[in-house]
């Protein structure tokens, strides 16, 4: 059955969180330092959790920690680099009840990790892959812990390519790139869903909507509006509305055992019937064999 709230596209975090208490909780907030991010982790915050900001630039962090107050940490997390990402889930210690993966980036020149990896497949995917499976032992310390993974419309430019992931062979395009990313996202989430079902954790997939935020730097204005445009919502979204969709998943106890999902304006979503408005998913970014062969891949990529 399809999971449907009384919140919508309007909706902000502040809202759906409402009357939800988090005291005692500990989450982690990936790219916490501006946009959604820092909105996502100012309320679970505001809600009384214990919030980790995983950032790579610290001094952002900790001016973001300064206006969120309350109980916040901060800690370095670069998401390309494999080390960092070792290195701080070496540094978490004791049980974990959010993960949000909201890090990412979008569009970017062609650019490689040291290993040769596409660099938006590589920190979108990759970085969180490493993260959120070194982590698996904390969730499972929480039942009803919650791993909320930040996908996009934009899965339905590209499936994941199996054949050529990081661009050696076919011509580069950005934004395909960039939804070869996002699909991946999708994909993680209904693969550690199945895994991790026993354990007690769940996860989902969300399509946080469109913002203006860093993450479009790469985007002309004419760029950005045809993006709004072909979403059939051309004013976009606040921050704040933006963030709603993470935090419904991430705290709501209308998706008590929800789980494998993939959610948009905090509902989830349906799959996209090819005309229209480019809203929802396409069928490979939820297919379970796709998200098998997608762990294994990864797996081999990073040998572990």
């Amino acid at each position: 059955m399809t999971v449907k709230t009384p919140f919508g596209a309007d909706s902000t975090a502040s809202e759906v969180i409402e009357g939800i208490d988090l005291g005692g909780k500990r989450a982690i907030v990936t790219g916490a330092n501006s946009g959604i991010g820092l909105e996502t982790a100012r309320v679970l915050a505001d809600a009384g959790a214990e919030v980790m900001l995983a950032v790579r630039n610290v001094d952002a962090g900790i001016r973001a920690a300064d206006e969120i107050g309350g109980k916040v940490a901060i800690a370095h997390l670069d998401l390309s680099d494999q080390t960092s990402v070792r290195d701080f889930v070496a540094g978490w210690a004791g049980p974990l009840d959010i993960l949000v993966n909201n890090a990412g980036i979008s569009a970017i020149p062609l650019t490689r990790t040291p290993e040769g990896w596409e660099l938006q497949f590589a920190t979108n995917h990759l970085g969180h892959f490493t993260l959120t499976t070194g982590l698996h032992e904390a969730l499972a310390m929480r039942p009803g812990a919650r791993v909320v993974v930040l996908s996009s419309v934009a899965n339905l430019r590209s499936p994941v390519v199996f054949d050529d992931i990081h661009y050696l062979r076919r011509e580069y395009d950005p934004m395909e790139a960039y939804g070869q990313s996002k699909t991946a996202n999708a994909l993680f989430a209904v693969g550690a869903a199945g895994r991790w079902a026993g354990d007690g954790i769940m996860v989902n997939a969300v399509m946080p909507g469109v913002i203006r935020t860093g993450i479009q730097r790469y985007f002309t204005e004419e760029g950005f509006q045809n993006l709004l445009d072909n979403t059939g919502r051309p004013e976009g979204k606040t921050i704040p509305q933006g963030a709603a969709t993470s935090v419904l998943v991430a705290t709501s106890p209308l998706l008590d055992g929800v789980t494998g999902r993939y959610f948009e304006d905090c509902n989830e979503a349906e799959p996209y019937p090819g005309t229209g408005p480019r809203r929802g998913y396409a069928p490979y970014a939820v297919d379970p064999e796709l998200a098998m062969r997608l762990w294994y891949v990864s797996q081999e990529m990073l040998q572990t």
